[in-house]
């Protein structure tokens, strides 16, 4: 307890709220579709494919916002583009109240929810900001923790849609948008660190490197399939199991909380244990327990236990991949971070979409929860290879960071060398 008070010392507690505030309402409002895709896929009766699209694209499209904002928030500074983006989001709310009427406006709605699933990079950098280098970790991950804005999505949309109508939920969100509006304005201050400025070329830099694109795509795994699934569980859980559209996110809820808890233990374990050591866990959990929801599909009991420890295993992978962030990226790692955030959002575009697409197809969802076990077991043996240069490099064994000096060759070229 001391220590944490230690922790709050060091920084500036009331901007580090209202970071977590501002991500934790982003992300309610990011996967808020769905949260209700069972009303709105029965108001106008889409296939499993156009389910598929319809949740595809808001993350899509919040993996793509992020740079804008990004370097909006250069300019403006971060707290104003975070109200920018608060805004933004109350307009899109606004929107999906009076103007959504058919699929196709259904699909414009999607894009427009994109701008929530922005505020990550921003969020995470005006939470850390006012914290020293030996606290900027735990910083982060307890920012990161407003991931569990998806499960109070899964939790609060279902009975609120059920209850007004799924498009009374948009309007709520926009009125409910103001509290975050002045949570932000009246409790958080601009950082003093100076935030890091890259223009496009340095922001794309790491993704030159085969290290930008291990991490990339490993993300795509821990955070991508987090989100990814968590917008797909209560389609998953109506379709496969007939229970009632408000259970469904009930039991997505149950997941979706695990996952955003472990987060903040991943990092710590991996500080300890290493984040190479701890991603290896987490590769085999997510692989064997993806095929096991698969093969589960008549047993609505041990997919969700399945679901749970697979929740867990991506929570702690997203932490335990942002502790090697910093150490491979000593003199980068927001932009660095920020890219790698990127790519993996836009993985986890894909989940839901292929979910759509192997239904329609074959009847079944089973062939698309092998196909991601099985591109996290190839993540594995990618990381294992790289691993061995990279306990030579940047880390001690096991990726936990190291206890002497870094060499210059370590740290220095990594927006520079290509290959």
């Amino acid at each position: 307890m001391s220590s944490f008070k230690s922790f709050l010392r060091a920084g500036h507690a009331p901007t580090l709220f209202a970071a977590f505030f501002y991500l934790t309402f982003s992300f309610v409002i990011w996967v808020v579709n769905g949260a209700m895709a069972p009303f709105i896929s029965e108001e106008f009766h889409l296939t499993a494919a156009q389910k598929g699209t319809m949740l595809a694209i808001p993350i899509m499209a919040g993996a793509l916002m992020r740079f804008p904002l990004g370097l909006l928030a250069q300019y403006v500074g971060r707290k104003t583009a975070t109200l920018v983006e608060l805004v933004l989001i109350a307009g899109a709310m606004s929107f999906g109240y009076f103007f959504v009427h058919s699929y196709n406006d259904m699909l414009k709605m999607a894009l427009l929810l994109g701008v929530a699933g922005a505020s990550f990079g921003v969020a995470m950098s005006l939470g850390s900001g006012w914290f020293p280098p030996r606290y900027k970790g735990l910083a982060m991950g307890l920012v990161g923790a407003g991931n569990v804005g998806t499960a109070i999505a899964a939790l609060a949309a279902p009975p609120l849609a059920q209850k007004f109508g799924w498009q009374t939920v948009y309007g709520l969100a926009a009125l409910a948008s103001l509290v975050p509006m002045a949570v932000v304005a009246f409790l958080a201050k601009e950082p003093p660190d100076r935030d890091e400025h890259a223009n496009l070329r340095a922001h794309l830099a790491c993704l030159l490197e085969k290290d930008g694109w291990v991490f990339s795509l490993i993300y795509v795994v821990t955070f991508g399939g987090f989100i990814g699934i968590t917008t797909f569980l209560p389609t998953y859980y109506y379709d496969q199991f007939g229970v009632s559209k408000v259970q469904a996110g009930q039991l997505t809820m149950l997941a979706a909380l695990m996952g955003s808890v472990v987060r903040i233990f991943g990092g710590w374990i991996s500080d300890h244990w290493g984040g190479v050591n701890t991603l290896t866990v987490v590769l085999v959990v997510t692989a064997f327990a993806l095929v096991g929801v698969g093969l589960s599909s008549s047993s609505i009991v041990l997919t969700t236990l399945l679901l749970i420890v697979c929740f867990a295993a991506l929570g702690a992978g997203n932490g335990a991949l942002f502790q090697l962030v910093p150490l491979r990226w000593p003199t980068s790692t927001a932009v660095a971070g920020s890219m790698i955030g990127e790519i993996g959002a836009l993985g986890g575009g894909t989940v839901p979409a292929l979910m759509g697409q192997v239904k329609q197809q074959t009847g079944s969802f089973f062939i698309g929860f092998v196909v991601l076990a099985v591109f996290s077991l190839l993540m594995l043996a990618v990381m294992r290879k790289m691993q061995l240069r990279w306990t030579r490099t940047w880390a001690e064994k096991g990726g936990r960071a190291r206890t002497h000096a870094e060499p210059a060759a370590a740290s220095k070229p990594a927006l520079r060398r290509v290959g």
